[in-house]
Order: structure tokens, then sequence, then C-alpha cells
């Protein structure tokens, strides 16, 4: 479907859900629900998801449409210094109750990341997830277990595939290293104030079935969870595109994730560890591995709509370019660290939040950073994005 027919799609949708708030005239079976807010798709805050939704019968209708602009220094090769993009163009349909449920997600989206060059929405489903980039059958027999197929939310990582989802409109540098959607199986099971999580799945989107997943979350009271996440490639694969990094497909990773949220304060520290092993089939010879640490904390003004999201980051690698290390960073044995501030302001649906965001990277390969020559070893964005979630 092209991209215009789903923006018109959207827009269309996005006008009458207002229309129909506005009026008051939803029938029904079309009604509000009030007291139900959706926990799909994922929210880190502080933007919030529509606490009363369209609901029709079972099924749940939701979205968000957003642009943004932004200038950046250091421009790499193929990329802009100005760029004007639609950065969501979503609509959210689900069922979350009852034997058979699912998620279905639709439309435009580009993937804003720092430290990396910028693909526009209009190129961005094409060269990763397509005009669907989630969407799963879920069959719940029970409250406390539950089934998935399709394409999923990848566990790797502590930051959401969309600008919208996350405290920064920007995905961090650890994000790099993990993966957003895969195709695959998940089954998870709750007891007491622990939840299970283990998916067998295609890894960076690859298309080849040779990822084990899991994960445990511990709830221990309403303001601290801690969560620990292992995942990794069974066998070796030659896959490249842009949704599957040759070297990162075949990679081993581990998260240890601790939420803290406590009145206006949500804090989250996570520690991050890759691993690719050495393989004929990726034309390298030596072992490498990243190592990283981020704190992502948010602090809501109470009564007021702002917020002010601060991400600090820093990851380094091992291995040696001349001993046939693959490139994990900016060349092998190169680090990097980030620091991103994102000033925010939500009124009901509507948000706008600006963004200052500087990556500095040290022991560079030549060619392989910043600048048109990637022999740059700093970058700096600003940013504004703004829209609406209905």
């Amino acid at each position: 479907m092209p991209i215009k027919s789903i923006l018109t799609t959207i827009a269309l949708v996005s006008f009458y859900a207002v229309q129909s708030f506005g009026q008051k005239t939803i029938d029904t079976t079309a009604k509000v629900a009030a007291t139900t807010a959706l926990s799909t798709p994922g929210m880190s805050g502080p933007l919030t998801l529509n606490p009363e939704p369209l609901k029709f019968g079972d099924i749940y209708l939701s979205g968000v449409v957003s642009g943004l602009v932004q200038f950046q220094n250091n421009v790499s090769r193929g990329d802009k210094p100005l760029q004007t993009d639609i950065s969501n163009g979503q609509i959210f349909i689900q069922k979350n109750s009852g034997l058979i449920q699912f998620f279905v997600e639709v439309g435009a989206y580009s993937q804003p990341d720092i430290g990396v060059p910028y693909l526009n929405s209009s190129h961005s489903a094409a060269a990763s997830y397509g005009v669907v980039p989630q969407g799963y059958l879920e069959i719940a027999p029970s409250d406390n277990l539950s089934f998935l197929v399709g394409k999923l939310p990848a566990f790797l990582g502590a930051e959401y595939t969309f600008s919208f989802e996350n405290m920064n409109i920007q995905r961090g540098l650890l994000w790099d290293q993990s993966n957003s959607v895969n195709r695959g199986v998940q089954i998870n099971y709750t007891t007491g104030p622990v939840v299970f999580a283990l998916s067998y799945n295609d890894g960076f989107y690859s298309n080849k079935y040779n990822w084990l997943s899991g994960s445990v979350t511990y709830t221990a009271n309403s303001t601290n969870t801690l969560t620990l996440i292992g995942a990794g490639s069974l066998s070796r694969t030659n896959i490249s595109s842009t949704a599957t990094p040759l070297y990162q497909d075949n990679e081993h990773g581990y998260n240890l994730i601790y939420t803290h949220t406590s009145g206006a304060f949500t804090i989250q520290p996570y520690l991050q560890y890759t691993a690719v092993p050495r393989a004929a089939l990726l034309n390298t010879s030596q072992n490498a591995a990243t190592y990283g640490a981020a704190l992502l904390v948010n602090y809501s003004v109470p009564h007021s709509g702002f917020s002010l999201p601060v991400r600090m980051e820093y990851i380094t690698s091992t291995g040696n370019t001349a001993q046939g290390a693959p490139n994990l960073i900016y060349g092998a044995g190169s680090k990097a660290w980030s620091v991103t501030i994102t000033p925010t302001y939500q009124y009901k649906r509507i948000f706008v939040r600006g963004e200052l965001s500087y990556v500095k990277a040290n022991n560079i390969t030549d060619g392989s950073a910043f600048g048109p020559l990637g022999n740059d070893d700093s970058q700096m964005r600003v940013l504004i994005e703004t829209g609406f979630i209905f």
C-alpha cells in the first residue's frame, strides 16, 4: 500500500474520531471505554495513550500522528543537515480480552536514532518492517498464561521501536545493538510478582528462525521493577539488510533493567552486554563484544503537562580490525557516550517536544563515524516533534 494512501486513511480516521468525540454522537456499540487504559503499544512515558479509545464491541481503535524537524552537524554521507518528516502515522486495532485476542499496528513511521543517519518515513517501512510493523494473535486460556504468534516486539533493550513510545524522540546508542521487531512465537506466564516470557523468533527480522529470547520481570512493589533479559542466535547466518545488520543478527545479548517510580520521577538505569563470535561465514577471525550502561530519568512537573526526560549512555566495544574483529559501533574497539534532553508538553491528546542530543565517539576507524568522510568523532542534533494521540 502506498505511503500516501496510508496517511490519507489515517488522517480520515483521525478526523472522524475527533469529530465523534466533540459531538458525542457515537452509538452504544462504539462508545469510548472511559475506564480502560490500553497497555499496547508499550509506553515508557512521558507521553501517554488515549485513556478513552474508540471501542467497537470488544475491539479498540487508537493511533498516533506526528511529525518532526531535525537539524544536525557533521552530516554523514547520504544524510541531510535538515530533515522534515512524518515520524508516526499509525493506527492500532486490538482486542485485549477473552480467549482470542490480537493486536495490529498499521501505517507509516520513521525510526529516529542518535548516531546513525536518518531514514525518511517514505523509505522506512520498505526497508524494515513493512506497513504492518507489528501484528500478532494471542491466545489467553487464563489471566496468567498467554501464547502469541506473529510480528512481536523484541525483548532486548529498554527502549521501544517508535518515537512516541519512548522518553526521548530518538533511540539511544545501546538500542543500536538490540532488535526491535521479530517474527515468531512467544509464551508468557505470570506467577505472583514474577512474569516469565520465552520466544523463538527470527532475531533481527532475518526471516530465519534461529533465535531464542527470554525475560524475567520481578515487580517488588508499585514503585520498583527489575528485569533480566537474555537473547541470541543459535546458529550463524550471513543475512544482511537495513533491518538485519549482519553482526548483530549473529550476537547474543543480555540486559539488566531496573525501573523506579516515585512521585514525579521515573528513574531507569540499565546494563547491556552483547557478543558476536568469530565465524568464517561472517568473514571475521576475532570475537567482539559491547559493554554498555544507560540512565534514563524523567521528571513530570505535577499538574502541568510538562516533563523533562534525560538519557545518558556509555558503550564500548572490543576487538581489533587488523585481527579480523567486526565493527559494532564506529570501528572495531571504538567507544562512545551520549546525552539526550527532551523537554515535553502534553495537553490531553496533543503533544509537543523538543530534543537536544550529543554523541561523542572515541577510537574510531576512519570512514566509520560522522561527517561526509566518516572521520568526525561527534554529532549534535536538535529536533522538534509534535502530534496527537487518538
